[in-house]
């Protein structure tokens, strides 16, 4: 090679290298095609994404929506001894109050599953809080007894509705996160539980029993305005064919993380068939469908079995006490009839309020049976075990080891039920999520239209008796929870089946 072609040859590849620094290869003709091209799933920006500011702020505002339920549910363990006073009421009737909300519950959960996979989570739990809040507040009106078991199946309806906000939670939580964020939200499950019980212990005595629930129904109205912070599931708007809706929630959201979502666009197919209970039924899902739908009537019979109970065995002092103050010597059933107005003391509700931090203090193990077990044998194990509590409870013991075990008592089974959102709203594709979950609480609601005939009729003629049915529905139940044919630990939410 002579001097002259040596010398053009440099300057040719001199010349290659100023180009590409003037246009480097993300901005040569082309490459924007190659980019445009590259595509995303839901799935995949939320993994990048990643947890930060936006989920805080989710998991505050979605928390306060526990609270909510839980003041809703245990107001009626704290008015149950207020309105038998007020109205004369039988053990039968007591116990129809606590039946008529879950009835309200179990006729709207498959309805207002249906609505949030066909027209979307947020519009549901939105008009479900408002719904609850609106007949709560008219509850505290009630002239009698008819009006009042009425007004509250109507609450019933509303917390259905509020209920799918696990689902819209659970759709912008990244899956290495969800083990650890889900079960934290008992704690607010828990505050609200105790504020119930606080405001019982300070409002009922002065006030009475009606003022405490118009208070209590101040934080729903301040919820409600805190809602609109809270995006439509990128999820469903997907499955609904509303990708620019879905694009545009994920950007706000990693803009609100400091992050950046994938690169390229996001492109996944509409589901027309959303909605459809075909696919709850359907050969890939119908053994885990019908096992779910018995672990959520064991687990709701359960949690409110313990709830109910332990206001049951207090307020008729049916508890074999070593120690027993004034208080508890004081009894419901009498030869010549009944004493209808024992109204709860301070110790009670003290009781209660120790109750409630159990449904938190071992969240640190529920956590660790999540990520080390799975899903499937942490449901087994704590079913297990709370069957061996439910028959604990009518041991003779002292006022503290009575509180202790019915502190244990209420951590596995909340713990349990946790465990049980967590699983239903993992395993079933976002084309029919909402209505699986839907599905499931309406049958966890039958579990607790029965519990209170049992925690709050049979517990008078005998205590082991009205334990013994709870004990053995959690046994068979774990049984059936080792049978579940998918595990979901770590795997990605599908979006169809």
């Amino acid at each position: 090679m002579d001097d002259g072609m040596k010398t053009q040859l440099v300057s040719a590849i001199h010349l290659q290298d100023v180009e590409l620094q003037e246009n480097p290869a993300d901005k040569q003709p082309g490459a924007n095609n190659n980019r445009t091209d590259e595509t995303f799933t839901v799935e995949e920006a939320v993994e990048t994404i990643g947890f930060g500011r936006f989920h805080i702020l989710l998991f505050i505002i979605m928390g306060s929506a526990s609270i909510v339920e839980a003041m809703e549910i245990m107001l009626l363990a704290v008015v149950s001894p207020e309105i038998r006073c007020e109205w004369r009421l039988e053990d039968w009737q007591v116990a129809l109050v606590s039946m008529m909300v879950f009835l309200g519950f179990m006729v709207c959960g498959v309805l207002s599953g249906y609505v949030a996979d066909r027209y979307g989570r947020w519009k549901v739990v939105f008009g479900g809080f408002v719904w609850s809040a609106y007949f709560s507040l008219l509850t505290s009106f009630a002239p009698s007894y008819g009006w009042f078991i009425f007004l509250r199946s109507m609450v019933g309806c509303g917390i259905a509705g509020a209920s799918q906000g696990f689902v819209l939670k659970t759709e912008f939580i990244p899956a290495k996160h969800r083990a650890y964020l889900l079960p934290l939200a008992s704690i607010f499950w828990m505050l609200g539980s105790m504020l119930i019980i606080v405001l019982g212990m300070c409002v009922v005595p002065t006030l009475g029993w009606r003022w405490m629930i118009r208070i209590s129904v101040t934080p729903s109205i301040i919820l409600i305005f805190l809602f609109k912070f809270i995006p439509e599931s990128a999820r469903y708007n997907v499955s609904a064919g509303k990708v620019q809706a879905a694009m545009d929630s994920l950007q706000k959201i990693a803009d609100m993380n400091g992050s950046s979502l994938p690169a390229g666009r996001l492109m996944e197919p509409p589901v027309s068939e959303r909605g459809s209970w075909r696919i709850l039924l359907s050969s890939v899902y119908r053994r885990t469908t019908l096992l779910l739908w018995f672990s959520w009537f064991v687990a709701s019979f359960g949690y409110y079995g313990s709830v109910l109970s332990s206001s049951e065995l207090l307020e008729k002092n049916l508890l074999c006490v070593k120690d027993a103050d004034v208080e508890h010597l004081v009894k419901h059933r009498h030869v010549d009839g009944l004493c209808y107005c024992i109204p709860f003391g301070l110790n009670d509700y003290q009781t209660l309020l120790i109750s409630c931090l159990g449904e938190v203090a071992l969240i640190p193990l529920n956590i660790c049976l999540l990520n080390v077990v799975g899903r499937r044998l942490s449901m087994t194990i704590m079913q297990m075990l709370a069957a061996i509590f439910f028959l604990m409870l009518n041991i003779c013991t002292t006022m503290y080891g009575f509180t202790v075990l019915l502190f244990l008592l209420r951590s596995l089974v909340s713990m349990n039920f946790n465990v049980v959102y967590i699983y239903t709203a993992e395993v079933y594709p976002t084309a029919a999520r909402s209505l699986g979950l839907g599905f499931c609480t309406s049958f966890s609601r039958i579990g607790g239209m029965i519990a209170p005939f049992i925690a709050q009729v049979l517990m008078s003629q005998s205590v082991i008796l009205a334990l013994c049915p709870f004990a053995v529905a959690c046994v068979v139940c774990a049984l059936g929870n080792f049978l579940l044919p998918i595990e979901t630990k770590g795997r990605a939410l599908l979006q169809n089946s």
